[in-house]
């Protein structure tokens, strides 16, 4: 088991006082908060090493160079892709996943084709695929839900067809927790020799992920969801479909030789990395990601796998109190809403007994619109949280419905 305080000591923001009362940080969907490594590691850097990255042969270039590659060869290792240039660096899974609806449907997307993704989707993984379907006249298909907040594979099979150039889909819902069964679907989708995308903005903080065992073919995430810094994420990518793909964005770093006649473009990764890199960033990202490799991916999912089951069975005890996704595959997320009382009421009252969560639609309207309502209260577990803390949540909304009554 995890030595949960002395964890929590690595994070300084959560010993501080919210209108005094401790700080329970429930809101980790949304960003979670940065251990002592990352932070120092940004403050180093800029006080130490600054300098242009790939720029330059001089003393402070040559050596945040070499700090951001290896950054990169902690990424590839850490989702298990088989190659460092299949690693590309963004701003963030938003921007990947933009990137590569740019530069895939510039590549591959022609009108009349289609492209499939799933009811639960976050508006990143919905929107540019729209803005895509609508420059190339193709179509986009979705895949419904059951009541639980799972796929329906029922309808999968017939949605998979000849016409289906791309299925991007989530691989963790970040508005209901639903884990997706990815593995099954991608082999599904290639037996019809049809590329997946993986949005594992809310997949890579809560267990091991393994692209190569996956077999997807492109994989997105951002830095802040996994305990890095913010402004910094990722695009894995198979090496076959990005050398076809052309740039998203033009500019420095991502060029052989330019010339008023012609231009040609850098090999992979730099092909995609346009503009000076936020070396910053990747380097503490790599810090993050080391700090939560030392304290075990196995054991995070299983201690966080304790703290779901624990909050589902106190939930479960609170009168006019009803949980929306109910798979029983699904990371420590719940999202819930009590009888009566606007999410936005319970979001307002438990941030003044220090709570914080998240209240809303989560960006994933089209979900909320599925289940017959506007949004829920969404509280989103990790490592650091306790179950003592999970007591103050259940006390804190016993108060509210006494408030509303």
């Amino acid at each position: 088991m995890l030595d949960v305080q002395l964890i929590r000591k690595n994070f300084p923001v959560l010993g501080q006082m919210v209108y005094k009362k401790p700080l329970v940080y429930f809101d980790n969907g949304a960003t979670t908060q940065k251990p002592k490594q990352v932070i120092e590691t940004l403050t180093n850097l800029y006080a130490e090493q600054n300098s242009s990255v790939h720029r330059a042969v001089h003393y402070l270039s040559s050596q945040i160079t070499e700090r951001y590659e290896a950054a990169r060869m902690v990424v590839k290792d850490f989702i298990h892709a088989e190659k460092m240039q299949e690693v590309i660096f963004t701003a963030g899974t938003t921007a990947s996943i933009n990137l590569l609806a740019f530069s895939f449907g510039e590549a591959f997307i022609n009108p009349d084709d289609e492209i499939l993704i799933s009811e639960m989707e976050h508006h990143s993984n919905i929107v540019p695929w729209q803005l895509l379907a609508k420059r190339k006249g193709a179509k986009l298909k979705v895949i419904p839900i059951n009541e639980m907040g799972e796929l329906r594979m029922d309808k999968l099979e017939k949605l998979l067809n000849g016409k289906t150039k791309l299925l991007a889909l989530t691989h963790v819902s970040n508005a209901i927790g639903t884990i997706n069964p990815v593995k099954e679907i991608i082999q599904k989708a290639h037996a019809k020799n049809i590329p997946v995308l993986l949005d594992g903005a809310q997949a890579i903080q809560h267990g091991n992920v393994d692209v190569h065992d996956l077999d997807c073919d492109f994989y997105a995430f951002s830095g802040h969801k996994v305990y890095g810094p913010n402004g910094i994420g990722v695009l894995y990518g198979k090496e076959k479909w990005l050398e076809k793909m052309p740039p998203y964005q033009g500019g420095g770093d991502m060029i052989s030789s330019v010339s008023f006649e012609n231009t040609t473009f850098a090999d992979l990764p730099l092909k995609f990395e346009a503009g000076t890199a936020n070396y910053p960033a990747a380097i503490a990202l790599a810090e993050g990601l080391n700090y939560v490799s030392s304290i075990g991916r196995s054991d995070i999912a299983v201690y966080e796998k304790k703290l779901l089951t624990y909050a589902t069975e106190k939930f479960e005890r609170i009168d006019g109190l009803k949980i929306y996704g109910n798979s029983p595959d699904k990371i420590s997320t719940i999202s819930f809403l009590l009888e009566g009382i606007h999410p936005q009421d319970i979001g307002l009252v438990l941030d003044k007994l220090g709570i914080a969560v998240r209240s809303g639609n989560h960006c994933a309207q089209p979900l909320m619109k599925s289940f017959g309502i506007e949004g829920t209260v969404r509280a989103s577990l990790c490592f650091y949280n306790t179950e003592e803390e999970i007591d103050l949540l259940c006390e804190g909304l016993e108060k509210i419905k006494q408030m509303f009554a």
